[in-house]
C-alpha cells in the first residue's frame, strides 16, 4: 500500500513540479526580458487599463508557449531524476538551466518571428528559476524508491548489530589428565 501511494504523490506531484517551472520561466521572462511592468506606467489611466490587459494575455500566451514546448526537453532530465532519486537542487537547477537553452535554440521560429526569448542571460536566468522551482515542489523527493546510495548516517541504520563481548561468567574446562 505504501508504495502505491508513493507512486499516485509522484503522479500528482511531478505535473504541478513541472506547472510551477514554467511559470517561474515565465515570470522571469515576462519580468526581466519583456519589462511588462513597464506597461502600467502610463500617466493616462486608459492607458494603464490596455497595459494590464496586454500584460494577461502576454503571460498567458507565454506560459501556454512554454507549457507546450518545454515538456520534452525537461522530461528527460526529470525521468532520470526520477529513476535514480536525484534530490539534488544543484541537478535540477542545471537541468532547467539546460533544458532552457536546448528548448530556446530548438523552438526558434524559422519564419522570422520573434522568440520568445532571445537573450541568453534571460533563458539562462528562466531555466535557473524553473528548475529550482521544480525542485521545491517535486524534485527535492523525487524517485519511486528510496535512493539506493545513502548518507554513512542512513547506511549505518541499516548494518547489523555489533558482536556480542565474550562471556567472562562461564568457567574455563578442565583440563584433561595427561
Amino acid at each position: 500500500m505504501d508504495n502505491f501511494a508513493r507512486l499516485l504523490l509522484r503522479l500528482i506531484l511531478v505535473p504541478l513540479g513541472y506547472l510551477a517551472a514554467v511559470m517561474a520561466g515565465s515570470a522571469v521572462i515576462l519580468i526581466g526580458e519583456w519589462r511588462i511592468g513597464s506597461l502600467f506606467d502610463a500617466a493616462q489611466p486608459d492607458a494603464a487599463a490596455v497595459g494590464f490587459v496586454v500584460a494577461i494575455v502576454a503571460s498567458a500566451t507565454v506560459l501556454v508557449v512554454l507549457l507546450a514546448l518545454m515538456w520534452l526537453v525537461a522530461a528527460v532530465g526529470i525521468l532520470f531524476s526520477e529513476a535514480f532519486a536525484v534530490r539534488s537542487w544543484m541537478f535540477h537547477a542545471a537541468n532547467g538551466v539546460v533544458s532552457a537553452w536546448i528548448g530556446s535554440q530548438l523552438f526558434t521560429p524559422a519564419d522570422g518571428t520573434p522568440a520568445v526569448a532571445a537573450d541568453p542571460f534571460y533563458v539562462v536566468a528562466a531555466g535557473l528559476a524553473a528548475g529550482l522551482a521544480y525542485w521545491l515542489v517535486a524534485g527535492s523527493t523525487a524517485g519511486f524508491f528510496k535512493p539506493i546510495l545513502r548518507t554513512p548516517a542512513e547506511r549505518a541504520g541499516r548494518l547489523p548489530p555489533p558482536p556480542a563481548p565474550p562471556r567472562t561468567d562461564i568457567p574455563p574446562p578442565a583440563s584433561l589428565p595427561p
